[in-house]
């Protein structure tokens, strides 16, 4: 009966044994996979890059010249908004100085010009705020194609999969070197 009990404990024995083995054999290769995984994983985890575009932009010599170019073009309109407003307000000095001694005929008259001229100078300042917006794309074309070029080959050569514009999205953390401002510059012949 001793016999049979120990061989009864040592079975029991061999198999918590097998079954703690089994356990710690399933738990090594579950580990040994996360292993792997991560690794696989850190390894496809991209470089992103960052600039400021517009800060950039300023940098460009060509810059100057389309600001000045822009200036002149919003100045004829901001001219001749000027001379409509003008008219517009001397219109409306001279209906309210004679308003009074008007007919209602002369009177509706002159509010319907006057109506006339406030629609019309508000059709002229959306339509002059499309012109300059539109001629601004025109005019910035080039030079952001020219920079977004640059970026591009900058990131191709450092190996940056993406590149954020920094002054498009606040960067909480923004490590130095993953700043592309000055290879870009470089790029660009900027100093």
């Amino acid at each position: 009966m001793l016999n049979k009990n120990f061989i009864y404990i040592i079975a029991l024995i061999i198999k918590t044994q097998n079954r703690t083995m089994k356990k710690s054999l399933k738990v090594a290769l579950v580990a040994i996979c996360m292993v792997f995984a991560m690794s696989s994983f850190t390894k496809a985890q991209s470089k992103i890059g960052y600039i400021n575009t517009n800060q950039l932009m300023d940098l460009l010599p060509e810059m100057k010249t389309l600001q000045t170019q822009m200036q002149a073009y919003q100045k004829t309109f901001a001219d001749q908004y000027a001379t409509m407003n003008s008219e517009y307000q001397a219109k409306g000095q001279k209906y309210e100085a004679g308003r009074s001694t008007m007919t209602d005929a002369s009177r509706t008259a002159a509010e319907a010009e006057l109506t006339d001229m406030q629609t019309r100078i508000k059709t002229f300042a959306d339509n002059a705020q499309k012109q300059i917006e539109a001629k601004s794309n025109e005019l910035l074309k080039p030079l952001t194609d020219k920079v977004r070029a640059a970026i591009t080959a900058v990131a191709a050569e450092k190996g940056y999969a993406y590149v954020l514009d920094s002054g498009q999205v606040e960067l909480l953390v923004s490590p130095p070197g993953d700043n592309l401002m000055a290879p870009v510059k470089t790029k660009l012949g900027l100093q």
